[in-house]
């Protein structure tokens, strides 16, 4: 996964961390996670507020996974990116993917530095949608 093309990061992906999960289920997190949990995917809840998400154990943060994350799918704040950026990178992510209307340089910074391909503002979800409709 060394493009930073989000479809085929979309394709390869096997197991994605979702920052900001929640059980809430009117928040865009629960939503994505959920469909992409029915799409086959691993899915790995990250806040500390929640225990579990979906039925899969809630962590606090990205680095106390101990599975390899291919994706770390983001729904939080810009401001709070980098120090995500800075996790993924310790845990060996693959990607740091920001969801729609989230951007920050730099997070891109650390990312790329760290050797993680990069998306902003774009959504998981409609990106696997438009593969299923190809």
């Amino acid at each position: 996964m060394s493009s930073a093309d989000p479809e085929a990061i979309v394709k390869e992906a096997k197991t994605i961390a979702v920052v900001g999960a929640s059980n809430d289920s009117d928040k865009d997190s629960h939503e994505v996670a959920s469909y992409l949990k029915e799409q086959g995917y691993n899915i790995i809840p990250v806040n500390p507020t929640e225990e579990e998400v979906l039925g899969e154990h809630a962590y606090d943060t990205v680095d106390e996974i101990p599975e390899q994350v291919d994706v770390v799918d983001v729904f939080l704040p810009s401001d709070k990116v980098p120090e995500i950026a800075d996790d993924a990178v310790r845990a060996g992510a693959k990607v740091l993917w920001l969801q729609e209307g989230i951007e920050n340089e730099e997070a891109r910074r650390i990312a790329e530095e760290g050797g993680l391909s990069y998306v902003e503002d774009r959504c998981m979800r409609k990106t696997h949608e438009s593969l299923q409709k190809n």
